[in-house]
């Protein structure tokens, strides 16, 4: 910080921005409005007494403003929004209110600051958060399905779990007598077809992309591991990036926001819920992937086809995670009747442990 003489907080918008420049060598504070696309603010910024330091939080304008700013030496960062501390009492926000607490934050050293994503990667992670998209979207149309038979007492009589090729067979069949029960649930049903096909070409397509982009031995690696196929390592790369920045498994997982909760003072020690930092799309990959690790470690034939002719360290890995894992899912869930979710969060944390090793291997 004190390399710069210029600080700026940008509170940025897509038609116009607020500027909080503090000059560090008289103290002065000031505000400028530039009206404009976000990159029109680079103008102002090469105006002022250098070097200049500004930053911006994370949001929908993306990371064009700290693309353009580095192609021109100026240092723009864009900081975590979590990480900018707000008094309790405040319920005054203003444009102008938002600029002046990120520079004095930039000033007091609070901020964390993101990664920017290069052009690259950023459209790749795009179709990973489009496939998640098209997830949530089925699980609530088929929410809206099933709690919609469960108001009519209407239950699937077959064997099996719901969505199987029997299931399907079944809702097919059904009728209504009334009008109005046959629209709804032919637009539910509808809704539910239509979602699982775009889900399934959205799979399709990940699979033709991730040898194309930058972790493609990397996606291949991670498929060494158990529970984890090409739609969930590609997901992984796209929201973790660059593995190499996390020095320690530790910070990996408190990145992606596994880690316990602590509210500890004096000689009491307090850990609660996961933190849930970070993003929540890794979050729910991991913890999808450790429930396979409650069965016991073997090389299935799906697994096995994975690891054929890929690299034996990534699949040493794989089979310390396996022995590891169900270990620990014996000794909390089995011996010591823990919670199920509890301990397959617990998983999820000692599986980000092996993900971070796979992605050190050079």
């Amino acid at each position: 910080m004190h390399n710069h003489r210029s600080l700026v907080g940008l509170d940025v918008h897509a038609r116009a921005t607020v500027a909080a420049v503090l000059e560090l060598e008289s103290g002065e504070l000031r505000f400028r409005r530039i009206t404009g696309p976000p990159r029109s603010v680079l103008d102002y910024l090469e105006e002022l007494p250098r070097p200049v330091l500004a930053t911006y939080e994370a949001g929908v304008v993306g990371y064009g403003l700290a693309r353009e700013a580095a192609l021109r030496g100026i240092e723009v960062r864009v900081c975590a929004p979590g990480s900018i501390p707000h008094k309790p009492g405040d319920r005054v926000k203003t444009d102008r209110r938002d600029a002046e607490r990120l520079v004095r934050c930039l000033l007091a050293g609070e901020l964390s600051f993101v990664r920017v994503p290069t052009v690259e990667e950023e459209q790749f992670r795009d179709l990973a958060r489009c496939r998640e998209a098209a997830r949530v979207d089925l699980m609530r149309a088929r929410h809206r399905l099933s709690k919609f038979l469960l108001r009519r007492e209407i239950e699937f009589p077959g064997s099996g779990g719901n969505w199987t090729r029997s299931h399907w067979q079944w809702l097919r069949s059904l009728e209504f007598a009334d009008h109005a029960s046959r629209s709804v649930f032919a637009d539910y049903l509808t809704a539910v077809a239509s979602l699982d096909q775009r889900r399934g070409g959205l799979d399709a397509q990940i699979e033709l992309a991730a040898p194309q982009s930058p972790w493609a031995l990397t996606i291949v690696r991670l498929r060494c591991l158990r529970g984890i196929e090409t739609v969930t390592a590609f997901g992984l790369c796209c929201e973790i990036a660059d593995f190499v920045r996390f020095e320690h498994p530790s910070s990996l997982a408190g990145y992606l926001g596994i880690v316990p909760s602590e509210h500890s003072s004096g000689e009491q020690i307090k850990r609660g819920a996961i933190t849930k930092a970070g993003s929540s799309h890794a979050r729910r990959l991991l913890v999808e992937a450790a429930q396979h690790y409650r069965h016991g470690p073997a090389i299935a034939a799906r697994l096995e086809r994975r690891q054929r002719g890929q690299d034996p360290r990534a699949c040493e890995i794989g089979w310390r995670c396996q022995q590891r894992l169900h270990r620990q899912w014996q000794r909390l869930r089995v011996k010591r009747g823990k919670p199920a979710n509890v301990v397959v969060l617990a998983l999820a944390r000692e599986l980000s442990n092996f993900v971070w090793e796979v992605g050190q291997l050079t």
